[in-house]
């Protein structure tokens, strides 16, 4: 039987049920970094490494246009939003986003993320305990809305960061926290909708170099300005990714706690190894799982066959634990980063390709600055871990510690 003969079986329910570990089994089962299955009844090809990243992000193989699924746009990324295009429509909504992420503007966000985490920490230290990634994605949520010029007074800043958690915890699964998050999308489109229109009409004032000024004024290649809902989108896609990196300031406290010899360099400010320490929590801990796009033609990767309009799928956790690549991939190790250069499509845990011209995440170097300078602080701050489930099960998606990370006795770093 022929590789475009032979029958595929459906995979979504053990997909369902394995999240983060369902690729990388497949992959254990064939000889190569390639599988062809089904999915939701359409065939798929599923590979992984550096090449496959390169073949993945090529858009005469792979088109996003309508293959992310109803259910995510609803909750994740919004209808209408730049993850959606293809082509010279692509690379003109992405053209909005790439001068608002250049260093010089991350610096100003990092600086406006930690400002709120050193006004937090006081208050942390009043209560008995804190849920570290709750607190997190307060920080979060307060610091990216001051960058980017987006109102939202104190007492608003946990509620909207609640919301903006849901839109990122509930797009990968069915049930309440779907529903919640598709509540929280609309919450914050209409609140964000209603911003933009405030704007455009006079009634508040946006400066035109900000986030916000800059989503009002951009023209599509239409020449016209983005509709209401989608300038709220693409606003939203700019704070909740922020605020996402509240999973990744929980993973490393895990990590302090489970291999706490590393706070000692990270609180000594050492710029090198903090950058690795960065790496190395996106790289090992679990948050993206794999990537998915749609064949723009008939393709074959090595000796595997997916029809146009099939699914193509690159495994983004198998790729980041890949034996091959990191040698030791079930180990943490920050050290790693120092002792080679890695290459761009080798670790991918925002996706891979040319960030100014594909669909690798353009604020990656948002997550990796914030990243930086809050396991710093972590690292040289007082508390103790009070016993608790820090489990990582790894058929949630997205996954995080159990308990949040429960933080006890905090006190801020000595001056």
């Amino acid at each position: 039987m022929d590789v475009l003969s032979r029958p595929l079986i459906d995979r979504t329910l053990p997909l369902l049920a394995e999240g983060y570990a369902w690729l990388p089994n497949r992959m254990r089962d064939t000889p190569g970094p390639v599988v062809r299955t089904r999915i939701l009844g359409r065939p798929a090809l599923a590979l992984r490494g550096p090449e496959a990243v390169r073949f993945f992000y090529d858009e005469r193989n792979v088109h996003r246009h309508r293959a992310i699924p109803e259910p995510v746009l609803a909750t994740l990324f919004g209808h209408e939003a730049v993850h959606t295009l293809d082509g010279a429509a692509h690379r003109a909504r992405k053209s909005l986003f790439l001068p608002l992420l250049e260093p010089g503007r991350i610096t100003g966000l990092v600086g406006q993320v930690t400002a709120a985490w050193d006004e937090a920490v006081p208050d942390w230290g009043r209560r008995d305990s804190v849920v570290l990634f709750d607190e997190a994605g307060t920080v979060l949520t307060t610091g990216v809305h001051r960058w980017a010029g987006i109102p939202l007074d104190g007492a608003g800043a946990a509620a909207t960061a609640r919301d903006l958690i849901a839109m990122v915890d509930g797009f990968a699964t069915a049930g309440p926290r779907h529903l919640r998050a598709r509540r929280a999308r609309a919450r914050q489109e209409e609140r964000l909708g209603r911003l933009v229109r405030d704007v455009r009409s006079g009634a508040v004032t946006a400066d035109p170099d900000t986030v916000l000024g800059s989503v009002c004024l951009h023209r599509g290649t239409d020449g016209r300005p983005l509709d209401e809902k989608t300038a709220a989108v693409e606003l939203l896609n700019v704070v909740r990714p922020t605020a996402a990196v509240a999973w990744f300031v929980a993973f490393a406290a895990h990590a302090l706690h489970r291999w706490p010899e590393y706070r000692e360099p990270l609180a000594a400010g050492d710029l090198a190894f903090t950058a690795a320490f960065a790496h190395e929590l996106r790289r090992f801990y679990p948050f993206v799982p794999f990537l998915g796009g749609l064949a723009a033609r008939d393709l074959f990767w090595r000796g595997e066959w997916v029809p146009a309009g099939g699914l193509v799928v690159l495994d983004v956790y198998g790729q980041n634990h890949d034996a091959s690549l990191w040698g030791d991939p079930y180990a943490f190790r920050p050290r790693r980063f120092l002792e080679r250069p890695v290459e761009r499509d080798e670790l991918i845990p925002q996706g891979g390709g040319d960030p100014s011209t594909g669909h690798r995440c353009p604020g990656e170097g948002i997550t990796v600055g914030v990243l930086e300078a809050l396991a710093g602080r972590l690292a040289r701050m007082e508390y103790t871990v009070p016993e608790q489930n820090l489990a990582i099960p790894l058929g949630r998606v997205p996954t995080r510690p159990h308990s949040g990370v429960v933080l006890a006795g905090v006190r801020p770093a000595a001056d």
